[in-house]
């Protein structure tokens, strides 16, 4: 009979990625790095939660200058490097609509291909009923309130796991589950579908 012999849980590593490690030491050739993993995503983020490009892009900017000036702020054993820019554009997002006193209607700027010409506006059949639904479905997200409608976002549209999108929202995990659930069911029935159609 073999010896028993504990599991011990491996060693967890502390060395920092060698980009953070190049930005924490002045060089700016990580933050390149930094921009090329994230940066599209968290302008989307931003595009998707406000409508409009350039504030998207304002608070997608501020997140990397962040980054860049505090690079020692960044902690990668506390979350990835994705939710904690995400945490940032938000933050510059709601101190934005603070500014105004308002919030930003979600609107079609997300549409890479823009509008279709005048001569091919009609298409086919397939294709009409194809952007009647999605148009459908940016209206029934837009008229979601901020928390559910964040929510959806950053788990349906970016895809990112749940434990990152609550550190993003700044709520607890259970709390964030709840809010997907319940923006799913306001979805469906916006969309004249039952909340079992639902994944």
């Amino acid at each position: 009979m073999l010896p028993f012999v504990p599991w011990t849980r491996p060693p967890v590593s502390t060395a920092l990625p060698a980009w953070l490690a190049a930005l924490r030491r002045g060089d700016v050739a990580g933050l390149e790095v930094a921009y090329r993993q994230e940066g599209e995503a968290v302008y989307r983020y931003a595009l998707a939660l406000s409508g409009d490009a350039a504030l998207a892009a304002d608070v997608t900017q501020e997140a990397f200058v962040a980054l860049a000036q505090s690079p020692e702020r960044f902690d990668p054993q506390r979350g990835t490097l994705g939710a904690y820019l995400a945490g940032i554009a938000r933050h510059a997002l709601l101190a934005a609509w603070r500014l105004r006193d308002r919030h930003l209607p979600l609107d079609d700027a997300f549409d890479d291909e823009g509008p279709a010409p005048a001569d091919t506006a009609a298409g086919t059949d397939a294709e009409l009923i194809g952007r009647q639904s999605v148009a459908a479905l940016w209206e029934a997200i837009r008229a979601l309130p901020w928390p559910f409608r964040e929510a959806l976002v950053l788990v349906d549209l970016q895809e990112r796991p749940y434990a990152d999108a609550a550190r993003i929202a700044g709520v607890e995990l259970n709390t964030l589950r709840t809010r997907v659930h319940r923006a799913r069911q306001r979805l469906a029935l916006a969309l004249g579908a039952g909340p079992r159609s639902l994944p």
